[in-house]
């Protein structure tokens, strides 16, 4: 009785050991079931999605960001923004001391005045001289008009003393009248001479004083051009001083503001950025095998990490010149040592349909997105 008793528990047992593998093995197979059809159907759609589709996760939203930079050194004198500041174009950021850039205007200014007052004494000049010119040409004139007087005067002067020579001869006149009338001759003779001398002589004072005149009008052409180089002097200043304070150049939001004041700043340093109020877009680095059917104004789906909800409708615009590679600082060289191909990826630009769509407002330059161009 006793070994029965004990026969019948074993029984049990190994029928409970025989029915839990079934049981174990039933479920297994039926998770395998599952996995192997939810698997198969996953990979059938995304193989029928990739004959229509290329996507890629290397991309990110960029904006226009201008630089903010000095056009002259100085000392920061006010900073007049913060950090994520809305501006305006415009609106002032920075303003340098400008004293030392007022004291270039006062000197060039000053340049200046000494050149109009080297002006004013070569006109000076140069009218002095054109009245001694017109006062030795009046003088010409006048002996001029006694050269004529003594040319009468000394036809007259030869007549008489032809015919008192001519009665000289004959005993008809004195030895007396005979030499009045070759003194007055050659008094007559004496005194155009004198008269052409003088004549002479003005002429050469006439030629000096027009020369002269000539050189005073090159002064005043140079003292002109003298007042114009000056004149541009005290623009190029102004306009120096002008740029002591810094304006936005666009309208849009600052970034971080690394000046402060009392801090030297020289000009072309970049001081901070302003990401400008324009429609971003997305550039998207696509690898070179995925581009064999992309082509521009396709369709595009982006999703913002950031808004993983929600899509945004896009088109391809544009695609870079070269692959990425080829803009680093030190862009590789395949000639040099080993070659090892590395597939390549080109930047390939992307804008949104709908640039006032709110979302799109909201995004921000670097912000990663998953971009889905539709092929078809």
């Amino acid at each position: 009785m006793e070994t029965q008793t004990q026969t019948k528990p074993t029984n049990n047992t190994t029928m409970q050991e025989t029915t839990a593998p079934k049981k174990k093995s039933k479920g297994f197979v039926i998770v395998l079931a599952v996995l192997v059809l939810g698997g198969g159907a996953f990979g059938v759609t995304k193989y029928i999605h990739g004959l229509h589709h290329e996507e890629t996760d290397n991309a990110q939203i960029d904006a226009n960001v201008s630089p903010v930079i000095p056009r002259v050194s100085g000392y920061v004198k006010e900073v007049r923004v913060k950090d994520n500041q809305i501006v305006k174009k415009g609106d002032t950021l920075v303003i340098l001391d400008d004293r030392d850039l007022a004291i270039k205007v006062q000197q060039a200014q000053n340049a200046l005045y000494a050149a109009q007052a080297n002006l004013g004494a070569a006109e000076a000049t140069t009218q002095a001289a054109q009245a001694g010119i017109s006062s030795s040409q009046a003088n010409i004139g006048t002996i001029d008009a006694q050269i004529e007087a003594a040319k009468v005067n000394l036809w007259r002067a030869s007549q008489d003393f032809d015919r008192y020579n001519n009665l000289i001869k004959d005993h008809s006149i004195t030895q007396q009248e005979y030499e009045q009338a070759s003194a007055a001759k050659q008094t007559a003779e004496r005194q155009l001479d004198v008269l052409a001398k003088q004549k002479a002589a003005a002429s050469r004072q006439t030629s000096v004083v027009t020369s002269q005149s000539g050189a005073t009008s090159k002064q005043i052409n140079v003292a002109n051009a003298g007042i114009k180089q000056r004149e541009t002097d005290v623009d190029d200043a102004k306009l120096n001083q002008s740029y002591a304070v810094i304006t936005a150049p666009e309208n849009g939001v600052l970034s971080k503001i690394f000046v402060q004041p009392g801090q030297f700043v020289a000009a072309g340093q970049s001081l901070f950025s302003v990401v400008l109020d324009q429609t971003p877009w997305v550039v998207a680095n696509f690898k070179e095998t995925q581009l064999d059917r992309m082509k521009l104004g396709q369709k595009v789906t982006v999703h913002i990490d950031a808004y993983p909800e929600k899509g945004l409708e896009a088109k391809v615009t544009s695609f870079a010149p070269a692959t990425g590679s080829k803009f680093a600082l030190l862009p590789p060289d395949n000639a040099s040592g080993n070659f090892v191909k590395v597939v390549q990826r080109l930047p390939v630009k992307i804008e949104f349909v709908d640039p006032n769509n709110e979302l799109v407002k909201q995004l921000r330059p670097g912000m990663n997105v998953l971009v889905d161009v539709h092929l078809n």
